[in-house]
């Protein structure tokens, strides 16, 4: 599947307030320890993305994840595509994630989904005109996007949305 883009500022954050890595005080001028710093940071960002992906209840095995700089990378099985795309749109619409690049097999290949970002005004019946050709197929995108979405009227600008064909 490769890369696929986020809006960095759009989604759920993970860490409250704590949005970006703490350097010690007397050390932001000293580039091993903002190396370090960031390095920690990624790595509990990775580790809260991982606990995400659990809480959710996604099929995947053997799943890791590593965040460098806003870039998620991750790996891992799952059983089906769309397992594989509902696991990147979970870490990709986080916010401090700007992409990820997904490296996990599928064990039944099947044909990938189209990704959407949410603009400001959008509903998914919009989206499925826009897709489909037909308002009323909006219960296919909803449908292809649980658990991520809980209610087909509470997607937000910035979000992407997994289009499956039909």
């Amino acid at each position: 599947m490769g890369l696929i883009d986020f809006v960095k500022s759009a989604g759920e954050k993970l860490f409250g307030k704590e949005e970006e890595p703490k350097v010690e005080k007397g050390t932001a001028n000293d580039p091993e320890a903002v190396r370090k710093a960031q390095e920690l940071f990624n790595r509990r960002r990775a580790a809260k993305l991982a606990e995400l992906v659990e809480k959710m209840g996604f099929e995947v095995s053997e799943f890791a994840v590593r965040v460098d700089d806003g870039v998620a990378t991750l790996h891992g099985t799952t059983p089906s595509q769309a397992e594989s795309e509902k696991i990147v749109l979970a870490i990709g619409n986080t916010a401090g994630i700007s992409r990820v690049d997904n490296q996990m097999t599928v064990e039944a290949p099947e044909p990938e989904a189209t990704f959407y970002t949410v603009k400001s005004g959008d509903t998914l019946s919009k989206i499925a005109k826009q897709h489909y050709g037909n308002a009323m197929k909006y219960p296919v995108i909803f449908e292809a996007n649980k658990p991520l979405l809980n209610d087909p009227d509470k997607s937000y600008p910035g979000q992407v949305l997994r289009i499956p064909p039909l």
